[in-house]
This record gives structure tokens, C-alpha cells and sequence, in this order.
């Protein structure tokens, strides 16, 4: 996934904003972990470039995706202020850019500037939106309900237009509403020949 597809998406909070608070930006390789399930929550985390995923393995080995956040998202909020272990591992989907601020710091900048602290719980309750979703539309449905599902909430984050070109391999689709590979390559095209979305080589327009 290229950051050129959110190249035009707000950051969650100014980079300068973030440098002024000692934040500092990490470099990561593709497949390069940044935290893992369990690890105590003790930073904020900010895509400058790239794209990340945090993700999950239950004990018969199969990997669930709880976000793919790209350049300008931001994730691990919720462990930082709940006080909680990060619910899972976060590697770098291609080489990334991330900044990483600590906690302290994090709280210290929203006690100081009511408007991020305003910014910051719409960007939860944003995440609280997603996870409803997940467990109502994803959960219990059907594959095509469970995909459409996913198209309309990343077509409602980051786009106004018509149609929106999905980043999303069927791999990383798959991982997100708890598929196989072989079914969401089945049903996108199902869903194509019956018009309810198009191909745009091997990305889906939506």
C-alpha cells in the first residue's frame, strides 16, 4: 500500500506539534515490528509515511487485522489512556516512517492544547465506531456482507467522491473479517460481475 493513496488525508496531530512535545520518528523496515501483543502500553503512535497493521493471532495460528493505519493515522491510544497491555502486534506493511511519543509527553499535550484533546476523542470514538462494526456487520454475516461492510467504512473515512480506490490486498481483506484468502478472491468476483464494485487492475474500486 503506497501512503500516496491518503497523501491528501489531515494528520491527527501537526508534526511539528509532535517534535515540540519530543516525539521522535522511527524508521521501519517492511515487516518490521514496532510493539508486540501484550507489551505495556507506554507511547503515542503517528504514521508520517507508510502503512502499518496491528494484528492479532488466536491459538489455531490464524492472523486477524484490528487496523491497517496509514500516513497521518494514528494508533495504541486506547491501551495508553485505558492503562492496558497493547491488544496487538503492529509491523510495518512497507517501509514506514512512525512517530512515537511518550506517554507522559502525549498527556502533557493534551492538557495543554484543548483542541487536540477535542481531536483526540473523535479519533476515538472514530475507533470505537470501527470496532462496533466489527463485531455487528463482520462477525456473524455472510462474506460478501462482511466485505461490503469494510469497503463502506474506509470508503466513508476517506472519500466524499463517487468511487475510492481500496488499498486493501485480499490478503489483508481476509485477515479483517476473519475469511479465507480463497473466499474474498471468490466473492470480489461475484460482487464484480454483479456490479456492486469494480477492478481497477488488482485494486478494487468501491
Amino acid at each position: 500500500m503506497s501512503p500516496n493513496f491518503l497523501k491528501k488525508k489531515r494528520k491527527v496531530f501537526p508534526s511539528k506539534t509532535l517534535e515540540k512535545y519530543h516525539a521522535k520518528l522511527v524508521n521501519l523496515r517492511k515487516d518490521q515490528a514496532l510493539c508486540r501483543e501484550g507489551d505495556p502500553a507506554t507511547d503515542y503512535f503517528q504514521v508520517e509515511a507508510g502503512s502499518v497493521k496491528m494484528y492479532s493471532v488466536s491459538l489455531e495460528g490464524q492472523e486477524f487485522i484490528q487496523g491497517i493505519f496509514n500516513a497521518g493515522e494514528s494508533f495504541g491510544e486506547p491501551a495508553l489512556i485505558g492503562k492496558f497491555p497493547y491488544p496487538g502486534s503492529v509491523v510495518a506493511i512497507e517501509s514506514s516512517k512512525v512517530w512515537k511519543l511518550p506517554g507522559d509527553y502525549f498527556f502533557q499535550m493534551l492538557k495543554e492544547n484543548f483542541e487536540l484533546h477535542l481531536k483526540m476523542d473523535h479519533v476515538l470514538c472514530q475507533r470505537l465506531r470501527y470496532k462496533s462494526m466489527v463485531l455487528s456487520e463482520i462477525s456473524s454475516y455472510e462474506p460478501e456482507h462482511r466485505i461490503l461492510s469494510l469497503l463502506k467504512y474506509y470508503k466513508s473515512k476517506n472519500s466524499t467522491g463517487p468511487k475510492v480506490l481500496i488499498p486493501y490486498t485480499r490478503q489483508q481483506l481476509a485477515d479483517m473479517s476473519g475469511l479465507r484468502v480463497e473466499t474474498v478472491i471468490r466473492t470480489v468476483k461475484k460482487m464484480e460481475k454483479d456490479k456492486k464494485l469494480t477492478l481497477d487492475g488488482h485494486k478494487i474500486k468501491f
